[in-house]
Formats: structure tokens, C-alpha cells, sequence
């Protein structure tokens, strides 16, 4: 016989209780309040690519389960559709781009006063300003 007959293996059945959190779930909900808390007291925004960390089975969906859903959602569509969402604690925002098929190509959750995707662009604004000054010009006001 082996030597290896002699080592102590104990088997645990799932007794059907999901632990409340599995591998990453509760240590992103902690990284999201420090990065809420450096918003709060510094203003510092902070981006975290939720598609690049592993998750366990159901990982992810516990995470976003425990963010919920806030009052604000927005789609964008500019090189694709995004779907942005406030989570039920204001100021931290989920964003999902979408592949062409509907799909998620990318996740992020974003702690920050108003998602990067929907502030405007200076140069944007600029071009508007232009562009409402030279329609007020061509009506004659």
C-alpha cells in the first residue's frame, strides 16, 4: 500500500447554504466603501473592472445583488451600447458595455459623483456653443 492510505480526507456534502458571500464578493463590497469613503472625504473617483477579477460561482451576481439598483439609469449609444446604472448607494455606478449581440463585453464599477460616460466632452460643449450661437445668428435673434 501507499502511503498515501493514511491521510485524513474529509468530504463535505452542500447542504444547500450558500455562504453570504463567496470568494470576491465581500472584499470588492469593502474596496468599493474605502474608494466611496476617498470620494466623500478627497474627491477621488475610482474605476474597478469587475470583468478582470475572478469570481467564484455566483460571485458576481451576489455582488450585484448586494449593490441593487438606485434611481438612475442611462443607455448610451456611441460604438455600441452601454448600459449605466446607480447602485442602490448613491455614488457608486455600474457600467456594462455591450457587445453586439447583447451580451457584456465589459463591466466597471464606478464610484464617482456623475459616471465619466456621461459628463460632457469640452470639446463637445464647444462645438454646441457654436452651434447655438450660429443658428441664433442665422434666425436673426
Amino acid at each position: 500500500m501507499s502511503s498515501l492510505s493514511g491521510i485524513g480526507v474529509k468530504v463535505e456534502a452542500d447542504d444547500g447554504r450558500a455562504p453570504e458571500f463567496r470568494a470576491n464578493a465581500l472584499p470588492l463590497l469593502h474596496e468599493i466603501r474605502h474608494a466611496l469613503a476617498r470620494l466623500v472625504d478627497e474627491g477621488e473617483p475610482t474605476v474597478i473592472d469587475i470583468q478582470s477579477i475572478p469570481m467564484g460561482p455566483g460571485d458576481l451576481q451576489r455582488l450585484l445583488d448586494e449593490l441593487g439598483e438606485g434611481e438612475i439609469r442611462a443607455e448610451l449609444e456611441a460604438l455600441g451600447k452601454s448600459v449605466i446604472r446607480e447602485s442602490r448607494y448613491s455614488g457608486v455606478w455600474i457600467i456594462e458595455h455591450l457587445n453586439g449581440n447583447g451580451g457584456v463585453a465589459s463591466r466597471f464599477v464606478e464610484i464617482t459623483w456623475v459616471p465619466s460616460l456621461l459628463q460632457a466632452q469640452e470639446e463637445d460643449v464647444r462645438a454646441g456653443l457654436k452651434e447655438l450661437a450660429d443658428a441664433l445668428a442665422s434666425a436673426g435673434n
